[in-house]
Formats: C-alpha cells, structure tokens, sequence
C-alpha cells in the first residue's frame, strides 16, 4: 500500500560532468553545484518536481560509467537502481561523448526499467561539425532521447513530457546461444528477489567484484556453490580469456553500429583554439607560466579589486553605523557588547560582511569562471608527476585539486580511491596543506596587503610543507598496489555568465548562511571570556607558545581560538590586526601558514572521520595540528635569521 502512495521516483544517471546537476537543477528549481569537471557530485541528493498534475521525486547521483563497478559512489547508484524503487530513469549524455556513454545506455535498458536519453551539449557538438541524429538514435534504442543545452534551460519542457511517457526499452544485446543459455541457467539459479535476473547474471559472468560479494553474502552455501560452478563450467566452453572478450566485443560492436548510424561529422579545416588552449596548460613548459599567470591575475582581483571594495563598505557602511551606535548608546557595557574589539556587530557580523564578503565575492567569482571553463582537469594533469612522488596515483590528483575550491569535498572524493595508503596520503595533504577557496581568497589578500614578496614566501613554505609531508608519508607508509590513472578531459568552455553568476551567489548565500552564525557565536563567546577574564588567563597561560616560540602577539590568541570554529574568522581577525598595525611583516607570513595548516574546519574534521574512521581521524588531526605548531615556530626563527 505505502508504495502505491508514495511518489514515482526519477534518477538521473550518467558518465561524470555529463550535465546530471544541471538537469536536476533544472527540473526540481533547486540549486546544486555545476561545474565543468569530473566529480563535482559525489553525494545522492533527492528534491521534487511538479510534471502535469503529477508529483515526482528527482534523485542526482555521482558519475556512473557501467554498471561493472569501479568506485564506492558508483556502487551506490547502482545499490539505488537494482533497489526496483526507482520509475524512471534519466540518462545524461554529453554529446560529445555519446559513444562512451552507450555502454551505460545498453546497461541501463537491460534493468528493463522506464528510460529517456537527455542529449546535453549539442550546440558544443555543432560548433564542433558534429550532428547527432536524436530522432534516429531514439528509434535504434526504443527509448525518447531529448536534446537539451541544459545551461541555457532549453529542452526542460520536452524532457519533463517525455518522462511522462517515458517507457521500457525492447533492446538487448544478444551474446550467442552459448553465453545466453548460460546467463539463463544462471537466472534460474537466483533468488526472485533478485528482480534484475539478467544483468545479475551478466555481471556475474564478467567476475564484478561487488556482485560476487554480494552473492556470497545473501545467498546460502548451497546456492552459492551452485552459481559458481555454473560460472566456472560455462568459463571452461571457452578457450583462456575468451568469455569476457566475446561479451566485451558484442559490446563494443553495438556501440559503434549505433555511433556510425547517428554520428554525422563535417570535414572541419581548423583546429579548435579551446583544444590547442587545453593541450598547453597540460604541458609542463607552457602549463605552468600560464598557472602563475592565472594565480597573478587572481592576485591582483583579491588584493586590490576586493580591498578596494572592502574599502568603500567599510567607510560608507560600517563607520557611519558605528558613529551612530557610539552617539546613542550611553551604555557602556552596551556599546562594548555591540561595537567593541569582542562586539557583537564589530567582530560578528561587519567582521563576516565587510571584511570576508568582499574578498570572498572577487574570488569565487574569478574560481567559478576556471571551473566552467574546464582548466581545473587540465591542472590535475599538469600535476599529475608532482603527486606521484608522493605515492598518489593519478585517482588521486583530482581530490587533491578540488580541495582548494571545498577541503570537505575534496575529502568525500578520496573514497574513489582504492588504496589506504593513497586514500590517507590525500586526506591529509587536504586537510593540512591545501586551502579551501574561501582561506585562499582571504591569505591572497592578507599577504598582498604587505606585498609580493610575503605571498611568494607564504605560498613557497606551504608548497615545502605539502612536498615533505607527502614524500614521508609515502616512505612511511605501507606499499599497496595504485589504482589506474582514467581523467575524464572535458571540452574547455566559454563560460556562461549568468550560470557563473548564479554559482557565485549561491556559494555566497550559503557562507554567509552558514559563518554568521559561527562569526557572532565567536563574538559572543570571545565577548564572554574577556569579561570574565578567562580570555586574558588563557594569553598568560598561552604566552611561551605565542609570543615565545611563534613570535606572534597575544592578540593572536584569538585568532587562534577562532580557527576551532571557521578559518575565515580567523583570517578575519589578521586583517583586523593588520589593519590596527599589530602584526609585523613576518608576523603576518607565520600567522598565515599557522592558521592554514592548524586545526581543520569542523566540516573537514567530520569528513576526515567518515573516510578514516573516528581513530585514525582524531589521530592524524592531532598530528596535523602538532606539525603546524613546530613549522610555524621554525618559520618565525628562519625568517628573523634571514630577514
């Protein structure tokens, strides 16, 4: 009965960075990051839509290439597809890879559940010389395929219609009297539950991992035993190898019968500027000058741009508020609590809407545009020599690229990573030596504030401690074998800029919806511990280890009790203190790299423990916070020596 009631279900599925955020977006009205590279979805996520007078549940899943797994998120969409609690499914296919995605077209029809092809990117495909034809391509799979360019919205009508009529495709691929008569054998021999009979039993004979698992775990010893001698004595009618190569070849041959009959290509005289653009910033003499090119750029919006404008809120908003709270407010402990150095607006909320928003706003504007362009994939490839040092294989680059756009996310992506040791490797490079976009925005404009040369020292150090942290963990820890190195290349883009805008604001309106908050908490609690002294107990008590050995002021000290609640606070605080002229020269490049590298985000650290484990976690956090407390002592020591 609760599953008459219940609402039917859509999931959207396809390759990564095929337009699947988009297309949700799009459907539901909700708003989930877009971005133009691999892995930006790493999470089920579920909303609602209204088609006719019907209401749907849309489901956005990460990147699935076959349903013959490769990652813990694909076994997950997978998990979520063979539930038989899904009613339709929406595919996503980038039409400039249409060919790649067929393998998972075919595997989607043989679950025999509702289909409709979603062809994102055809205006890319026609600047290209390429036609696709949708209509042809929708009678040779029985299925509706419907071209959207998704960005732009167009073809969201049609595709709501046609998941109204969305139904079972008829097509299968026929691997032969031998192999099918073995996969109906198989069939036979599953449990009823197993609804998906079929391409259970395909995958079964293709040796999945996760199925075999999955068969020794729910099925009992007799049944069990009864499969895998079936596997094993269909295995034995073929020479060494074969069976999987038959099935692969009558994969590979539907998939290009199909690519030959829709794929129309015109003879192109030019070679793309974007891929000539593409190919320099992944080699190393032409990729990295035009990296520090794009970090001077970005340099210079976050110093001057978003100073400049920090500048103006501050003298045409924040000093007229304040003059009018100090004229009105006889109170003294009042106008403390509201405007003083602990003030509940001072420090609060101006702190996170003057002096973070701003910088904030320059540079995720300037970072959304990278990342629709497509140069972020190209970057983990430049990389890609750098992070093997470290023991990483190429899985691996782009978690740790993606940690300076959200170290959180960026620490959920290392489950695609099969092996511990590269696994814990990048969570801990992640978590210590890589800032997340919102600190590197505001370290850009810290350092910039005291010029060039503390920038390139600040960022030089942080590049030491990565480089080293990465070569010992990889001496020390134990060898296991490195998973395969597949980067999904997308097309580079011309960016859109009313999607940029859109990302921007929504990056934005969740900073502030969720650092507010945390800023006026801080405030209160700093307020609070001031006026029962406790806050000057703990700077006598901290005083050897802040002002002895990191050669900070001891109003630093809350700016470090800040970091356990959001770095940005933290990096807020400096720009006060730099503002008040409190902070030196190299005090400002030691403070820099001791709050970079101390104490996670609180998002981060739960992260951290959902991948590692509670054990682990806590212990390397507390190795991370060790090793930033003596690198920024040593820091302070060399740079006086030298400086």
């Amino acid at each position: 009965m609760d599953s008459l009631k219940r609402n039917r279900r859509i999931a959207i599925v396809g390759l990564p960075n095929t337009g699947k955020s988009l297309t949700f977006n799009n459907l539901t009205g909700e708003y989930n990051i877009v971005a133009n590279y691999p892995l930006s979805t790493i999470e089920v996520k579920q909303s609602t839509c209204k088609i006719g007078n019907e209401t749907y549940d849309v489901i956005d899943t990460p990147g699935l290439q076959s349903l013959y797994i490769h990652s813990e998120e694909e076994l997950v969409v997978r998990d979520l597809l063979l539930s038989s609690e899904v009613d339709v499914v929406v595919q996503c296919v980038d039409a400039n890879r249409l060919k790649q995605s067929l393998s998972l077209t075919v595997d989607l029809m043989e679950l025999g559940i509702p289909l409709v092809i979603s062809l994102n990117a055809v205006d890319e495909t026609a600047n290209k010389g390429i036609w696709i034809d949708a209509q042809k391509l929708s009678l040779l799979l029985e299925v509706p395929v419907v071209e959207q360019i998704a960005i732009s919205r167009i073809g969201t009508n049609r595709l709501k219609e046609s998941i109204r009529r969305a139904k079972k495709s008829g097509k299968t691929i026929y691997y032969g009297d031998l192999i099918e008569g073995g996969i109906a054998r198989l069939e036979s021999l599953l449990y009823k539950d197993d609804k998906y009979g079929r391409k259970i039993s395909r995958l079964l004979l293709l040796e999945e991992p996760y199925i075999i698992e999955y068969i020794h775990k729910n099925y009992d010893t007799l049944h069990m035993s009864k499969i895998m001698e079936e596997i094993s004595g269909l295995k034995q009618q073929f020479a060494r190898g074969n069976l999987l190569r038959i099935i692969n070849d009558k994969y590979a041959g539907w998939i290009d019968d199909i690519s030959s009959q829709v794929i129309k290509q015109h003879t192109l005289t030019f070679e793309r500027k974007s891929m000539k653009f593409s190919a320099l910033s992944r080699n190393p003499v032409t990729g990295v000058p035009i990296l520090f090119m794009i970090l001077y750029i970005m340099y210079l919006l976050i110093v001057d741009v978003a100073t400049a404008i920090a500048g103006w809120m501050e003298h045409w908003l924040w000093l007229p508020t304040e003059g009018y709270l100090t004229d009105v407010i006889s109170n003294q402990l009042l106008k403390e609590f509201l405007i003083g150095d602990y003030g509940l607006l001072s420090l609060g909320l101006a702190n996170a809407l003057i002096t973070v928003l701003p910088i904030l706003s320059v540079f995720f504007l300037f970072y959304n545009v990278l990342e629709d362009v497509g140069y972020i994939p190209n970057l983990s490839i430049l990389t890609k020599r750098i992070f093997n040092k470290f023991g990483l294989s190429g899985s691996a680059i782009m978690p740790i690229v993606l940690g300076f756009g959200c170290k959180t996310m960026a620490t959920l992506t290392t489950k695609c990573l099969h092996s511990k040791k590269e696994k814990y490797i990048a969570v801990f490079l992640i978590a210590m030596t890589i800032p997340c976009a919102s600190q590197l925005g505001l370290n850009m404009n810290i350092l910039g504030r005291i010029g060039p040369t503390a920038f390139f020292i600040a960022f030089t150090t942080l590049i030491f401690i990565a480089v080293s942290a990465g070569l010992s963990l990889n001496r020390l820890l134990k060898e296991e074998c490195k998973s395969g190195y597949i980067q999904e290349l997308p097309s580079l883009r011309i960016p859109n800029v009313r999607a940029v805008v859109k990302k921007t604001y929504y990056r934005l309106y969740w900073f502030l919806e969720e650092a507010v908050p945390v800023f006026i908490l801080a405030a209160l609690v700093l307020f609070a511990l001031e006026k029962l002294g406790l806050l000057n107990a703990m700077k006598v008590v901290l005083a050897p280890a802040i002002q002895g050995y990191l050669g900070l002021p001891l109003d630093m000290v809350d700016a470090v009790l800040l970091t356990f609640a959001r770095h940005e606070a933290a990096a807020a605080m400096i720009i006060n203190l730099i503002e008040k002229g409190k902070l030196d020269y190299i005090q400002c490049i030691v403070a820099v790299i001791f709050t970079t590298t101390f104490i996670p985000c609180f998002a981060n650290i739960g992260a951290m423990v959902k991948e590692l484990g509670l054990r682990t976690a806590l212990i390397t956090i507390f190795a991370i916070n060790s090793a930033s407390f003596i690198i920024a002592g040593a820091l302070n020591r060399l740079l006086v020596y030298v400086l």
